[in-house]
């Protein structure tokens, strides 16, 4: 047996420190690592993958095309000659924007993606980028945007400090902490209880998280602005605000208060279903708690006010005194700093509306289209159609809104490359699959999550395998892809060579050294000055712990006065909007049609997880969550199969008749449909369940950050039983 590996686990946000033992190039065991700084010996059932995926005998080891008569295995160098010639010839025939990209959500566990696939994007010079970022994030970026100055200065809950939290839309117990890296997060909330602390859950669904909670509230779907605007006008109207230092470097304190005079808790109550009674007393818990925090997150965001949502949430933990403060949201200060770092290494700030979508004209954000619009952008004929993708590490057929028509229109692309170990409900329709090396063949290091993590942490983690000679990491792919393509331009070779090979002999690793020297614990570039480099990262193989979250504010802000604007004004004139959606007077009538929510579990995280057999066994897990008065209702019983039909679409499920959703409302989980012809994922086939996303409305999105709308969609819902009989006696009738 050899010497312990000790790595983070990479298939979600948490970032558990892991043991791995091996014996004669097999793992033989996966545990938690409790020297971890960060996680301290907690993982989830997802650690054990890793293994799976790895040995996963349907994830592709080479290239392959797509042929009349099936997939052909093919050599590395045809396939990225063959991929780059085609993708230079669509572009040279109908523009640059006639390519589309889409980067899916694992890209940002992997450090080397993350760092190269911005050089690939330039290179290909197209404005037609899409990204799982406007599936149910996006609105957390454009707000701190605008009022924080970039993008990527996302407030982190203090929650090993806090005395009540303030959880909205969020189920960490599912999730390990979205945008708020925290293993071991019951652990967590159990020693924010013990501490005499508070937590509150405001949620259509009694979460896993609510149940652990001190109280969970029961709100409608896509109402959650007017409540947050509620709490406001009775901390603003009422308590008063209680910015402490925070006031010397705000700005549109008044302007609030004026904004928020008319959203009393009773006209919140006519649409949210929240008594009056419980705003008031929440507000004032919320005020009153010697330390506190407000977060919210993809219940809040996928909907049709989501940016309006993260900026009232981030309104009010300033006006309660608690951003920048201990106990409350907090800045990191990671060791590879993507904010304040070198701007060679950094993110950037973010942009908006530097152009928009061709079709309905929705604007970019960061460099990017709204998702909402790709199925369309390929579609609808004209200058500028997308007529190539490339698609890497995302499955936006299952995880992006209306997939069916996704689904069709990329069948109908002229050339389509995937970046991705399997083919799955997308990479079907790719004519070339470009298959990375697996998360266990790669090094490790988290640039992305350290910047959201609860604690200031640093750990690098070597492979534990070495990839073999005819595989490939993402990294070198996308070098490959981007030479390939100035090469074909006749773009300067002797520049483009230099650069080529500077780039392939730092590799990540090498950019990774650069940036951690450069950043806030780093050598700075001197070998004589003690810090964080890549060196001494190694040679702490458990992480480094570099302390809790402290303040920061105003020296971390990135506006352009250094001042946190808490008013922008696109995010004020929205509010027109809202009223409108939601007047006065009385609640709109109910039409007897259901409000349809997603859900997580533990063991799902994306789509590709499902092929993991110890993460599918058990009960199934795709069933529709019908509350006993609807399902009295609508004639349904457990366990009998439903018709659930929205705009778009209609898909079956079996139904699961729980109060844990409140009536008016039903649950379907995200992830699934793997039915569809041509998906090689034997498992998964095993438990194929139905894609939520056959019924989302690619239509429906945020209108400000043009995020997708998935929260909240509008659907009805019949039993199976009875459309048959429906069916059966009209055909009787008409034959």
């Amino acid at each position: 047996m050899s010497s312990p590996h000790f790595r983070t686990c990479n298939l979600c946000e948490a970032m558990c420190g892991l043991k791995i033992e091996t014996s004669d190039g097999r793992i033989t065991s996966i545990r938690g690592d409790d020297e971890d700084p960060l996680s301290q010996g907690h993982i989830c059932p997802k650690a054990v993958a890793l293994q799976d995926l790895h040995e996963d005998p349907d994830r592709l080891r080479q290239p392959v095309r797509r042929t009349a008569t099936g997939w052909q295995p093919i050599s590395w160098d045809e396939a990225l000659d063959e991929t780059a010639r085609r993708l230079h010839a669509v572009q040279k025939e109908h523009g640059k924007d006639a390519l589309g990209v889409y980067v899916g959500n694992p890209t940002v566990h992997n450090h080397g993606a993350m760092m190269f696939l911005p050089l690939l994007l330039r290179a290909l010079r197209t404005r037609n980028k899409f990204s799982a970022t406007s599936v149910d994030q996006l609105p957390h970026h454009l707000t701190a945007y605008l009022m924080f100055g970039h993008q990527f200065l996302l407030p982190v809950p203090d929650i090993d400090h806090t005395r009540y939290m303030l959880i909205l839309g969020a189920n960490p117990l599912a999730s390990n902490g979205s945008l708020m890296s925290a293993p071991g997060i019951r652990d967590r909330l159990k020693a924010l209880q013990k501490r005499g602390g508070r937590v509150v859950v405001v949620d259509p669904r009694k979460t896993e998280t609510a149940h652990v909670a001190d109280e969970h509230v029961s709100i409608r779907p896509g109402t959650d602005a007017l409540w947050l605007l509620a709490l406001l006008h009775v901390l603003l109207e009422e308590k008063g605000p209680k910015l402490g230092r925070l006031a010397e470097f705000t700005e549109g304190l008044a302007t609030l208060r004026e904004l928020a005079r008319d959203f009393t808790p009773e006209r919140a109550a006519l649409h949210t279903g929240v008594p009056a009674d419980t705003t008031r007393r929440i507000a004032h818990e919320l005020a009153d708690a010697q330390a506190a925090v407000c977060y919210g997150r993809v219940g809040v965001s996928m909907h049709p006010f989501g940016a309006m949502c993260q900026w009232l949430i981030n309104a009010l933990n300033v006006v309660t005194g608690n951003l920048d403060r201990e106990g409350g949201a907090l800045f990191t200060h990671p060791a590879y700093d993507i904010v304040g770092g070198p701007r060679a290494l950094s993110m950037n700030r973010g942009s908006l509306g530097r152009w928009k979508s061709r079709v309905r004209e929705l604007p970019e954000f960061g460099g990017e289209l709204p998702v909402a619009v790709l199925g369309e952008e390929i579609l609808t004929p004209g200058h500028g159609q997308i007529r190539a993708m490339l698609t890497s590490a995302g499955n936006p057929v299952l995880s992006t809104p209306n997939g069916r028509q996704l689904d069709k229109a990329l069948a109908s692309l002229d050339f389509m490359v995937s970046i991705d170990p399997y083919i799955n409900e997308t990479t079907r329709h790719a004519h070339i699959i470009l298959p990375p090396c697996t998360q266990l063949e790669r090094s490790h290091y988290d640039l992305a999550f350290h910047m959201l993590a609860v604690r200031n942490t640093a750990k690098y983690s070597p492979p534990l395998f070495q990839k073999g000679p005819d595989a490939r990491h993402d990294w070198e792919i996308l070098l490959e892809l981007k030479h390939r393509l100035e090469t074909l331009r006749g773009e300067p070779r002797v520049k483009g060579a230099l650069t080529y090979r500077a780039l392939k002999t730092l590799g990540p690793d090498g950019l990774l050294d650069l940036g951690l020297r450069a950043g806030p614990y780093g050598m700075r570039l001197s070998p004589f000055r003690k810090g964080l480099s890549l060196k001494s990262l190694k040679a702490q193989p458990h992480g480094v712990d570099l302390g809790p979250l402290k303040p920061s504010l105003p020296k971390r802000l990135a506006t352009r006065d250094r001042r946190i604007q808490l008013t922008p004004e696109l995010l004020v004139a929205d509010l027109q909007r809202l009223r409108e959606t939601f007047p006065a007077e009385a609640r709109a009538p109910e039409d007897g049609s259901l409000r349809l929510i997603g859900r997580r579990h533990l063991r799902d995280n994306n789509s590709w997880m499902h092929n993991v057999p110890k993460l599918v066994s058990g009960k199934p897990r795709c069933t529709l969550m019908v509350h006993p008065e609807d399902a009295q209702r609508l004639g349904l019983s457990e366990g009998e199969e439903a018709v659930i039909t929205s705009r778009v679409g209609e898909v079956r499920a079996p139904v699961s008749v729980t109060d844990e959703v409140m009536p008016g409302v039903v649950s379907l989980p995200h992830g699934y449909g793997h039915g569809r012809e041509g998906v090689q994922l034997r498992v998964a086939g095993e438990h194929v369940g139905v894609s939520i996303n056959d019924l989302t409305d690619d239509q429906s999105v945020d209108k400000i950050s043009g995020n997708a709308a998935f929260s909240g969609v509008r659907v009805i819902v019949q039993s199976a039983r009875k459309v048959r009989t429906l069916e059966q006696t009209e055909q009787s009738a008409t034959g």
